[in-house]
């Protein structure tokens, strides 16, 4: 099953003919405030993103409060918490909803959400937001996708961890559902993902192999990922944010503060600018230039009658006579008059 080659966000078009979508998540960096969550609402919109993400669970919804090995994450950022102590920190209160998108619109943006389960769906489905974000541990979880998806919203999928046919079957899932379009973003999930894992090009096969636009949810350092990803095809940057890392959160330490946050905004659109087309015509920018190319020129006197060989003649700049490629052409031909060092060489100055 495929869908169009772009899709539409709150009057937003997505997709290759667009520059980059880029989506600011504030996950749980609140640190539990309301107050802070709409200061970063505030800050995010002053970046110029398009969009603003925030998560929208109850520990109770995303997980169980159960004393059990598989419930506690050994390694990485959150070592030794378990899944519920870090939920239940990070969650962002289902009655906050209602301000924040208030917030978001009264500056401007869009802002949307990652359900975790069916009540999510049903406050943001009643709240309005324009589109639904499928975070990448969900991607296997068909029967949410599917229930978002019969909102009739745009889903926007990550795939970290999913191979080939989970991907295909949650875009199927969600198109057949009715979503009207789906976004696929290329995603490691991995807290924070090191370059070296990042594998961009995987954003670049991902639009051949899938009818839909593509991006990518980015977990590395700074911006430079992202704006690769932009150079192989994303219609879609996703990236943490938060006020300053210094204040602590749980996504903190892979997420970008506010004046980094817009150089990726800054960079990732430029970018796309800067792919433009493949052409090898003379641009209007170039016109003034041409004039500085190197052409032949008369390097010292030489009498009428005298030949022409190359300690005489020169390609130089400017480019006011014959090409460079002429030279081999003049060489050994005779002065038709007499030849002033600094003239441009023409064809009627020979014999």
């Amino acid at each position: 099953m495929a869908t169009t080659p772009e899709i539409e966000i709150a009057g937003r078009k997505i997709g290759a003919s667009h520059e980059p979508y880029v989506i600011c998540e504030l996950s749980g960096n609140h640190n539990g405030s309301l107050d802070r969550a709409l200061l970063m609402i505030d800050a995010a919109a002053d970046t110029g993103c398009d969009a603003i993400k925030i998560q929208t669970y109850t520990a109770d919804t995303i997980t169980m409060d159960v004393d059990r090995p598989e419930f506690r994450i050994h390694g990485g950022l959150w070592d030794g918490r378990s899944l519920y102590e870090l939920y239940q920190e990070a969650q962002t209160p289902y009655e906050w909803h209602a301000a924040l998108l208030e917030r978001a619109a009264g500056r401007g943006v869009t802002l949307f959400s990652s359900p975790f389960d069916e009540t999510a769906v049903d406050l943001l489905d009643g709240l309005g937001a324009p589109a639904f974000k499928i975070a990448s541990f969900e991607a296997v979880d068909l029967p949410l996708i599917r229930y978002a998806a019969a909102r009739g919203k745009p889903l926007i999928i990550s795939t970290g961890m999913a191979n080939l046919a989970e991907i295909e079957a949650a875009r199927d899932a969600a198109l057949a559902a009715g979503a009207p379009g789906v976004v696929m973003l290329h995603c490691v999930s991995s807290y924070p993902a090191t370059f070296a894992d990042a594998n961009v090009r995987t954003v670049a096969d991902m639009a051949q192999r899938f009818s839909c636009p593509v991006g990518l949810s980015d977990h590395t350092p700074g911006t430079a990922a992202s704006v690769a990803a932009v150079a192989m095809g994303a219609s879609v940057i996703e990236k943490h944010f938060t006020l300053a890392r210094a204040d602590g959160g749980p996504d903190a330490a892979f997420s970008l503060e506010p004046a980094e946050f817009k150089a990726l905004v800054d960079d990732t659109k430029a970018a796309w600018a800067a792919l433009g087309r493949a052409h090898y015509d003379l641009l209007g920018s170039e016109r003034g230039n041409v004039q500085f190319r190197r052409s032949l020129y008369v390097a010292a006197d030489i009498k009428a009658g005298e030949a022409l060989n190359r300690a005489n003649v020169r390609s130089i700049r400017p480019g006011n006579g014959l090409p460079p490629a002429d030279l081999d052409a003049v060489l050994g031909r005779t002065a038709a008059r007499d030849l002033a060092r600094g003239e441009p060489l023409a064809w009627d100055m020979l014999a």
